[in-house]
């Protein structure tokens, strides 16, 4: 008992300083804070939303949107298909989950349903009366793309929050097809919406030069083609202008790989963009085979602009230039393009600012709370087990140090059932000194030397220490593996709490009661 190994000594005099050193940011103002030395820890705890106040937004993810995209794709794609075999069909369209045509000739039903089955999976394709033929999105498929789409919606969402320079996020799925979005700190909910409110889909088209603009905007698009409007042309009436487009995707912006703000050769705001080698091969076969033909840069379906190719561009390298590019708008959309885009819109449902009262309120009741917890407990370990229970309080304000570590060195973000975890943590923290001090009374009621007694009532209460603080330990891991935001909070508290405890209240303890009876090597102790 007396004799505790060198190099435990110097890991317990590690971590009690490092604890420290991460803990110590908190006792300073956020900028004095920021301005300390790399070297050092500069991280401080991230309040969450109902601290220090902030936004809140429910999204709902229009999936529909991603059915109806590749149900187009599929009519297009059988269009072809049909062409290419010269059979004739009609009635070829969309409905809400599936895709219809009809062929014409009988004789060649057989050959076109072979045909279309093979073009996508996912669908369950049946031949009808009439040569008519139907795909349908089969369930799971339906499910899978819902699924898909979220996920990646949620992705995008954090892709384009981050780079604010907004602190711990919380982004969560809510049912099917929703997503609840928290961002502490940031006060204004018109700005995340701003934000979130473009699909930013970014593709290439070429102008369908035999069409007729007159035609397709009295009604009568060319298959294959679409009509979309610029974005800064208007015509003498003040309406938007309109271009005629081949539907088909030249390059895709799926293929970009980078995108930063520039400058044109007239010194305005620009995008440059950058494809990968995908990307940039299609792209550079685009502008070799179609020299001198207008080139349609198309953002959500409205074209930017609409240049006339003047070489080949190799390397997959270009710029996006508009008239309506401001330096603000032009940063906005490549911060845009580079997140990606969004596979469907994002309708908010729900919006709601947090103010910092209710923050406030709740920090000033936590801070009672626990000032409170901390006192009765120091004084209940003092009153009932003496010189050990000073020992104990020793270690619970190291475990408290170290809590505040472990959260600012995680960035990990406090909520109010966040303090609710470390106002638990006080009370449990002495648990297992608790334990350790009463097989040491154990031992001496029977007649054990001191030195004797403390050394088996750490050894025999080790093992209960690790059996009780492993289970909760667990359900804290359960919490924050099956949970979400305020739930989350709570276990990670919990878990940090517990660690440090353990930590302290097994070895830091055990460190002061061995430096205590090697230096007074006393003949009773009253316990």
């Amino acid at each position: 008992m007396l004799k505790i190994e060198t190099w435990k000594l110097a890991v317990v005099g590690i971590l009690c300083a490092l604890g420290f050193a991460f803990a110590a940011p908190n006792l300073l103002n956020s900028d004095t804070a920021g301005a300390l030395p790399d070297f050092l820890p500069k991280s401080q705890i991230n309040l969450g939303l109902d601290l220090q106040g902030g936004s809140h937004l429910l999204l709902e993810v229009e999936v529909g949107v991603v059915v109806k995209e590749r149900l187009e794709s599929l009519v297009d794609a059988i269009r072809t298909e049909l062409r290419k075999e010269r059979i004739l069909y009609g009635g070829l369209g969309a409905s809400a989950t599936g895709v219809n045509v009809t062929i014409k000739n009988a004789a060649e039903a057989e050959k076109a349903y072979d045909i279309i089955r093979k073009l996508d999976v996912g669908f369950e394709t049946n031949l009808g009366d009439s040569g008519h033929i139907v795909m349908n999105l089969t369930e799971q498929a339906l499910k899978e793309r819902r699924v898909a789409a979220v996920e990646q919606s949620i992705e995008i969402v954090r892709r384009r929050v981050d780079p604010q320079g907004i602190k711990e996020p919380t982004i969560t799925r809510q049912g099917d097809d929703r997503i609840l979005l928290q961002v502490p700190g940031e006060d204004d909910p018109e700005k995340l919406k701003k934000l979130l409110g473009q699909t930013a889909k970014l593709t290439f088209h070429l102008l369908d030069d035999k069409g007729s603009l007159a035609d397709a905007m009295a009604g009568r698009v060319p298959p294959g083609s679409m009509l979309l409007p610029s974005v800064d042309e208007y015509d003498s009436l003040g309406k938007p202008r309109m271009y005629l487009l081949k539907k088909r995707v030249a390059v895709s912006g799926d293929t970009l790989v980078s995108a930063s703000l520039g400058f044109d050769q007239g010194n305005r705001p620009a995008v440059n963009f950058r494809l990968d080698a995908v990307g940039g091969k299609k792209f550079a076969d685009i502008t070799r085979q179609n020299l001198g033909k207008p080139f349609a840069i198309v953002l959500d379906k409205k074209v930017i602009s609409a240049p006339t190719i003047q070489g080949i561009i190799p390397g997959g390298s270009g710029q996006i230039t508009s008239g309506s590019f401001t330096t603000e708008s032009a940063k906005e959309l490549s911060l845009l393009l580079s997140a990606g885009a969004l596979p469907a819109p994002l309708t908010v449902l729900e919006e709601r600012s947090v103010g910092p009262g209710l923050g406030a309120d709740s920090v000033e009741a936590g801070k009672i709370a626990s000032i409170v917890g901390l006192v009765l407990v120091v004084a209940f370990m003092i009153i009932y087990y003496g010189r050990l229970g000073v020992f104990a309080n020793i270690a619970l304000a190291m475990n408290m140090v170290l809590i505040v570590a472990l959260l600012s060195a995680f960035g990990a973000t406090l909520t109010l059932p966040g303090i609710a975890g470390i106002v638990l943590t006080i009370g449990m923290a002495v648990d297992a000194n608790v334990l350790v001090f009463e097989r040491i009374r154990e031992e001496l009621r029977t007649g054990r030397g001191v030195m004797s007694a403390v050394d088996a009532g750490y050894k025999r209460a080790f093992g209960t220490i690790m059996d009780a603080n492993i289970t909760t330990l667990i359900a804290a891991a359960l919490l924050f593996a099956f949970g979400s935001g305020p739930v989350q909070g709570f276990a990670v508290t919990l878990a940090f709490g517990i660690m440090s405890s353990m930590f302290t209240a097994i070895w830091v303890t055990r460190i002061l009661v061995s430096i205590w009876l090697r230096r007074t090597r006393p003949t009773t102790l009253i316990v």
